[in-house]
């Protein structure tokens, strides 16, 4: 019994430290597959001296160091330089994550294309498909370029092979999970094979100063595949996203060494591809006259103010359980704007089917919604409507106090910009208050039905 409690496990897990005395496919503990290794083999590395070697450069300070050594170089797409903080900094690892089918590659492949149309060598590495598919897109999309050279692998030695034979200034490797070491046991898409395949491109990168873009895959649960150790290892993570519903499409950056994380860029799917969309305010509005039941909501997507238009129907029931339907908005916030709507403004919501849902599929869930969602409802229980130059945008309380919301100075401004004269939000201060001020200026043409 002694010998055995003396015994040290013999596995140990290469991401979380986590021990076992027998192999497991799956850390008990991070949940990582294939990080678990034999102990002998990590005390061995650990165990070998290290002899120390003089340095290539010497160390300076930090304020004689400058910044002309890593100028930002455009990309070519604007809204990808936004998200970036105004360009691509030589020698930076971004990694691009996002759903299948949301667009990655189309997108990079316009990226490569615009960069190649500028003069500089692109090589776009793709292990998911052939040179001939990866052509078959980019004649669809109008990226025939010269300089933009292809390569269809997935052994990261010939990955090497094919940057010194083209020596590119930009580097697109779609996907860091589908490329394999021979120098690390696993499959292609194991931890220890993302991990491996991500550290050498980046010295590659920091090397040579060549910026790299790899794609990662993600899983059901939204979260980058392979090692975490892979988002700290890159400079930028950036996410795209989208519904598959609409053809407007989203990237922000989670992580970005070089600038802001809170900028968004917006792009449009089409037939040809992916377009820019820099001002994608008209998108979420309904157009014609103003009708019973809409309006417009100031939303912050990062930096960016995009008005979104909010709908809600109402329609009497008797049944003991009304319907409360939505789309584009938090349900919970919805149940609890009615529930205000009903005690604290007079207007009783609890014998109506309400159906609440944004125009544009855009997903308007932040707590600016709830004045918008309020007014909305109300416009269609007493039939009035909202004129097209009036914006709301406000949290509500349960006591029915209208608060202050994230950044409202800016989002005044923007909508200023955008043509709406009045703004409904926390000045009003209670929300009986503000939808006084919203029915004062209302059109006269629709009749009030009793009053609240």
């Amino acid at each position: 019994m002694a010998s055995k409690r003396s015994a040290s496990p013999a596995y140990v897990c290469s991401e979380c430290g986590w021990t076992t005395m027998k192999w497991v496919g799956r850390c008990g503990e991070c949940q990582q597959w294939g990080s678990v290794v034999e102990q002998g083999q990590k005390q061995g590395v650990a165990a070998r001296g290290v002899q120390s070697l003089a340095p290539t450069a010497a160390a300076r300070p930090i304020t004689q160091v400058e910044t002309k050594d890593a100028p930002r170089r455009t990309s070519g797409v604007g809204e990808f330089d936004r998200v970036l903080g105004g360009g691509v900094v030589p020698g930076a690892a971004v990694l691009l994550s996002g759903e299948p089918g949301v667009g990655k590659s189309t997108l990079l492949l316009e990226v490569a294309a615009r960069a190649a149309r500028e003069g500089r060598r692109v090589l776009y590495v793709s292990a998911e498909e052939s040179v001939a598919q990866v052509r078959l897109r980019a004649e669809r999309t109008g990226a025939m370029v010269d300089d933009l050279f292809l390569a269809s692998e997935s052994d990261l030695a010939t990955v090497l092979g094919h940057i010194d034979a083209v020596e590119p200034e930009l580097l697109i490797v779609d996907s860091v999970q589908t490329i394999a070491s021979g120098e690390q046991d696993g499959a292609a898409g194991m931890p220890g094979q993302v991990r491996e395949v991500a550290s050498t491109l980046i010295r590659v990168a920091k090397h040579r100063a060549l910026p790299v873009i790899l794609v990662g895959h993600v899983t059901k649960d939204g979260q980058v595949a392979g090692p975490r150790v892979l988002e700290h290892l890159v400079d930028v993570v950036c996410h795209f996203e989208g519904d598959r519903q609409t053809s407007l499409r989203f990237i922000r950056a989670l992580k970005n060494r070089f600038g802001p994380t809170d900028e968004v860029g917006c792009f449009e799917m089409t037939g040809d591809g992916i377009r820019e969309v820099p001002d994608p305010s008209g998108m979420f509005l309904s157009q014609g006259e103003p009708e019973p039941g809409t309006c417009v909501g100031i939303a912050l997507e990062g930096r960016r103010v995009l008005p979104v238009e909010v709908q809600a129907l109402t329609i009497p029931t008797g049944a003991p359980n009304p319907r409360r339907i939505v789309h584009g908005v938090d349900s919970s916030r919805v149940a609890m704007v009615l529930a205000v709507l009903e005690r604290r403004a007079g207007i009783k919501t609890s014998d109506q089917d309400v159906y609440v849902s944004t125009v544009g599929g855009v997903t308007f869930t932040e707590p600016a919604a709830d004045l918008a969602i309020a007014i909305a409802v109300a416009g269609s229980l007493r039939n009035w409507a909202v004129p097209r130059d009036i914006a709301a945008a406000g949290e509500l309380s349960l006591a029915g106090e209208v608060r202050p919301v994230t950044q409202a100075t800016q989002r005044r401004a923007e909508a200023g910009r955008l043509g709406y004269s009045r703004v409904i939000d926390d000045r009003s201060g209670k929300l009986r208050a503000a939808l006084d001020d919203v029915r004062a200026h209302r059109p006269a043409k629709l009749e009030d039905v009793p009053q609240f």
